[in-house]
């Protein structure tokens, strides 16, 4: 009890969105400190971490063959243990300046998904990064407490929070989870429908990056305006072999997303389907809120609204609001036991 006292003198206890495509952590008292890709760099000879973060993102489809890079989370949940216990090592000290006696409390957003193993993994891998107690928080009710919902109120709040790796569609009430699903549709599955739509039309090959890059320019869910837009793309002609460039528009990107898109409005519709009336009612009067960086898909909000006909509203800060809800429940030590998994 004393060494935990301690402790807790010399920790800034944090809060940690471990997701797919970025790893964003939260102290208490600064906020948001810290937002890079959930990626890491290392050496196939030696095993050892060359970089993490932006530096290693810089290197995807980029490296020598005796350097790896290495994406740890797949579809929400920890793909290599070893691997995230290094990311979140260096996360951990990059916010604490390199102090290795600071032993923080920890709140980690995870999928509503997760099974039994994948959250001993997650805590485990926390626990040797130098956390002194691991929470774990179900994203979609973090991304709720984010957004300033009334979870603790006996109504009906439903959330979607379109994440890199998985979708997490909740109704929550009485800060309690009525309803969750996590269905393994993101921003991952959306870059991968762009590269494989371009393969069967083009014949062209083009990396991550690239898909990336078309989805943040062109992508889009519904048509807002008559406006044509195109974009100039590269990558290797796979009939040739040889580099070649052209030019794709916005209806071709909306195409190729359109199949992902549905999947994620399926669940919307199995969540709206599986809700209590008293609580429908409510949804119907507040409407849906879309978190998460899959929010920001242009024109996502005005094609679930034509589909389900219910107001759809997309979070002031769709990116943070899993990390700054975890925040939040480190200063609620009430909300905090009613909430944790």
């Amino acid at each position: 009890m004393f060494i935990n006292t301690i402790m807790g003198w010399f920790s800034n206890d944090m809060a940690i969105d471990l997701g797919t495509a970025n790893t964003l952590v939260y102290v208490k008292g600064k906020g948001i400190v810290c937002n890079e890709p959930s990626v890491v760099a290392i050496s196939v000879k030696s095993g050892k971490v060359l970089a993490v973060g932006v530096e290693a993102k810089r290197m995807l489809g980029r490296t020598p063959g005796d350097i790896k890079t290495i994406r740890p989370i797949k579809d929400g949940v920890i793909s290599d243990f070893d691997i995230t216990g290094e990311m979140l090592k260096y996360f951990i000290r990059k916010v604490h300046n390199r102090k290795s006696f600071m032993r923080p409390r920890i709140v980690i957003g995870v999928p509503s998904g997760i099974t039994q193993v994948e959250q001993r993994a997650v805590k485990d891998a926390a626990i040797t990064s130098g956390g002194r107690e691991v929470y774990l928080i179900e994203e979609p009710v973090a991304a709720a407490i984010g957004t300033g919902l009334p979870i603790s109120e006996p109504s009906g709040n439903m959330i979607v929070d379109i994440g890199g790796g998985t979708t997490d569609i909740a109704v929550i009430s009485m800060d309690g989870v009525v309803y969750s699903k996590a269905i393994r549709v993101g921003g991952d599955k959306m870059d991968e429908a762009i590269i494989n739509y371009i393969k069967r039309k083009y014949n062209l090959l083009i990396g991550e990056m690239m898909a990336e890059s078309i989805k943040l320019e062109l992508g889009s869910a519904y048509k807002t305006d008559s406006e044509r837009h195109t974009m100039e793309i590269k990558g290797r002609d796979l009939v040739s072999g040889i580099p070649k460039t052209l030019v794709l528009d916005d209806d071709e990107v909306r195409e190729a997303l359109a199949e992902t898109v549905s999947q994620i409005l399926n669940g919307i519709r199995l969540a709206l389907e599986n809700t209590p009336p008293e609580l429908s009612a409510d949804i119907v009067d507040k409407g849906i809120v879309l978190a998460g960086g899959g929010a920001l898909l242009k024109g996502l909000d005005v094609f679930l609204r034509e589909e389900t006909s219910l107001p759809i509203i997309i979070a002031e800060n769709p990116l943070t609001c899993v990390a700054l809800g975890a925040g939040m429940v480190l200063d609620e030590e009430e909300i905090l036991k009613k909430v944790i998994m």
